[in-house]
């Protein structure tokens, strides 16, 4: 009799231990997600305003190599010349590294700066060191042991995420995945959960639209439609090692030729003001959403794609800050659409796979892609979404573009 008390005893103990962590993290999901939710939803607010003001006056061009070097002497300025951005960020949940408080107006202003005057950048990577760094900041103001500071990073992230783009499921996988590819995060699942769903809900009650596409010619699930999917997906996990090696490579080479990097960010600046007047077409300054909906209706030029990686990595690789993933979507999509209608596919429903793809691709996170894949799509055609997934994230390999994660010894072994 007493060992069966004993055993209920302890399982209550157990429940109770249980509802208390819960209770502790919804708390601080809540005191995360509104103030970064908040700050999310003034950010797309203000990067959207800058893209309008740049695109109703068009010599604002003419400003990106100043802005260049105001960027870089800003990060002079603040000590963070050296900053490592987004992989700082995932160094952070990983090492326990530092995430200074000022990584956050730093990332702000940049990212607003670099889409007024026409970089070509997105703003995720912004949303991630955003919402990382006042998390990070909130950590410590709470007193957080190491792990518990880790899982708020990830909240923060989180929350940041979802309120740019409104889908708070993406966000919350996204965060728990990306740092560990392979080993999922599973520890912050309602904190990250939490925080994704305030962040969006406040953005979305404060007008900010979500990201959602219309998309057409979703074939039925069949051998001869899961063949062009796999065939597109193979494509894309090549567009998507590309992508990774044009940013790479770029930075690369601007540090070793421009040592100085305001000279380098002012000289990147004018290269992508040349390019846009030698291509004669603005479609590649800024994000790219409106290319993006018009290869989602199937209507995309054939080597849009690479101009984008073009654009992409003379952009970021000279200093100029947002994030890679809104032009890795302009590039899946363009692509897919001109590859998925040579394989039979719908144009449309090629630029949605080869979205879904390429963005796996880079980021090794095939659920965070799934999610995605529904929060933008809807569910219709999930298994063939799915399939693209898979097939680009294990033939992607291990590339990838932020150097700060980790691959698990499991995440490719077959």
């Amino acid at each position: 009799m007493d060992t069966i008390w004993q055993r209920v005893r302890t399982q209550a103990d157990g429940v109770l231990r249980y509802l208390l962590l819960f209770l502790k993290w919804a708390g601080i999901s809540i005191l995360c997600g509104v103030p970064i939710g908040l700050v999310g939803w003034l950010f797309h607010h203000l990067v959207e305003e800058a893209t309008a003001l740049r695109e109703a006056h068009g010599w604002i061009l003419f400003l990106l190599p100043l802005g260049g070097a105001a960027i870089a002497l800003l990060y002079r300025l603040a000590g963070m010349e050296r900053d490592g951005g987004t992989n700082s960020v995932l160094l952070s949940v990983r090492r326990d590294g530092p995430l200074p408080f000022r990584m956050a107006p730093l990332i702000f202003a940049s990212t607003i700066l670099t889409h007024l005057l026409g970089g070509s950048s997105g703003r995720e990577g912004a949303a991630l060191q955003l919402g990382g760094s006042l998390a990070a900041q909130a950590g410590r103001w709470l007193r957080l042991d190491r792990r518990d500071r880790h899982i708020i990073t990830l909240c923060g992230m989180s929350a940041a995420f979802a309120a740019l783009f409104g889908t708070p499921l993406t966000a919350a996988v996204f965060a728990m995945e990306v740092a560990n590819v392979g080993a999922v995060y599973y520890a912050a699942i309602v904190p990250c959960v939490f925080a994704g769903l305030i962040g969006a809900g406040i953005a979305g009650k404060l007008g900010a639209a979500p990201a959602a596409f219309q998309v057409a010619g979703i074939p039925e699930l069949s051998l001869q439609s899961a063949a062009q999917v796999l065939a597109l997906a193979a494509l894309c996990a090549a567009v998507g090692i590309l992508f990774c090696l044009s940013l790479h490579v770029a930075g690369s080479w601007y540090r070793k030729l421009l040592p100085n990097s305001i000279l380098r960010a002012a000289v990147g600046g004018a290269l992508v003001v040349a390019l846009t007047f030698l291509v004669g077409s603005r479609d590649y300054n800024g994000a790219g959403m409106a290319v993006i909906t018009r290869a989602m209706a199937g209507e995309a030029v054939p080597y849009a794609f690479l101009l984008k990686i073009l654009f992409t990595a003379l952009t970021l690789g000279a200093g100029f800050k947002g994030g890679e993933i809104v032009p890795v979507f302009f590039t899946g999509a363009t692509f897919g659409c001109a590859a998925g209608g040579l394989l039979g596919l719908a144009p449309g429903f090629g630029a949605a796979v080869g979205l879904a793809g390429v963005f796996c691709a880079v980021v090794n996170c095939p659920l965070a892609t799934l999610f995605l894949c529904l929060e933008l799509f809807g569910g219709e055609g999930m298994p063939l979404f799915a399939l693209a997934a898979a097939v680009s994230y294990l033939l992607s390999g291990r590339f990838g573009l932020y150097s700060g994660q980790r691959f698990s010894s499991v995440s490719r072994d077959l």
